[in-house]
């Protein structure tokens, strides 16, 4: 099975990377040539650009957004890559209605189409560790196996259509973000109160206040280390469609939309590009709080 991976980001690339390891003939597309370098370095072959890629039996989708799905999916030239009936497994992040019509139009195409949000952070991709939330045919879930195989540790069959992949992520979406910001909240507090923020970590994990989110993302502020493994900006998107989804379904979410307001500052101060943890740089200045690797 010939796979391209279409985003060589912190997920695309792990995922590259793992089919690669498990023998599965892997090409790799990005717009960042230090990207493809990078996964040539892994044994991978680098496209530079779409027209280049010939005979692919599935494609893997991890760009940003879901106008960057679209685009690489109907404005280019992907589909004159494929082979006939291959398998498009699109892992963004999307409204369950833009999922919906995506695959509409790509089986229109005499292609199959699973929708297939992804978790489990950059770590995880490169161990071939995700989880997929993975919703589609029988028959292209079951052609998908080796490929979920080798970049996913859980693989949950959600149905057979395409949405409801996208409707549980949504779900998973609206608490990683609430959660990270809750997060930045104690960690803000904590530092108030000139806590040892290393043992704040050490005690919490260990108590009912923990969640994933908070040991995986509070040492980043207790080092001051806002490297980007998923920025501000992708929650500012992701909880943006967990927000217009409830609304459309007239549901209420207010840490949703509270945890939003926070992305959104966070992003307008200039914090976009950085860890999502650095919405704690917010609710510091907001505080007079010091943080570690801050000269506030």
């Amino acid at each position: 099975m010939h796979t391209l991976v279409i985003g060589l980001g912190s997920m695309g690339f792990g995922a590259a990377v793992s089919c690669v390891r498990q023998g599965i003939k892997t090409t790799g597309f990005d717009l960042n040539p230090e990207a493809l370098k990078r996964f040539e370095a892994e044994g991978g072959l680098a496209a530079p650009s779409l027209d280049t890629c010939h005979e692919i039996d599935c494609v893997l989708i991890f760009v940003v957004n879901a106008s960057q799905a679209q685009s690489v999916l109907f404005d280019s030239s992907l589909f004159d890559a494929l082979n006939p009936e291959a398998l498009v497994i699109n892992c963004v992040t999307l409204a369950p209605s833009t999922a919906v019509d995506i695959a509409n139009r790509v089986e229109t195409q005499g292609f199959r189409y699973i929708d297939a949000p992804v978790s489990g952070g950059a770590a995880k991709a490169l161990q071939g560790r995700m989880s997929i939330m993975a919703s589609g045919s029988r028959h292209a879930m079951m052609d998908a196996k080796p490929v979920f195989d080798a970049i996913a540790e859980h693989v949950f069959e959600l149905g057979d259509r395409a949405g409801h992949g996208s409707q549980m992520k949504l779900i998973n979406q609206l608490l990683a973000g609430v959660h990270i910001a809750a997060a930045a909240e104690a960690m803000n507090l904590a530092a108030s109160l000139d806590m040892d923020l290393h043992k704040v970590i050490d005690v919490i994990s260990q108590c009912a206040g923990s969640s994933w989110m908070f040991e995986n993302r509070a040492p980043h502020i207790a080092d001051g280390d806002y490297r980007p493994l998923s920025s501000v900006n992708i929650f500012v998107k992701d909880l943006g469609i967990v927000t217009e989804e409830a609304s459309h379904q007239q549901v209420v979410t207010p840490l949703s939309d509270a945890a939003l307001a926070l992305y959104r500052e966070a992003s307008d101060a200039g914090l976009g590009g950085e860890d999502d943890s650095a919405v704690v740089k917010v609710l510091a200045k907001q505080s007079n709080v010091t943080l570690p690797g801050s000269s506030q």
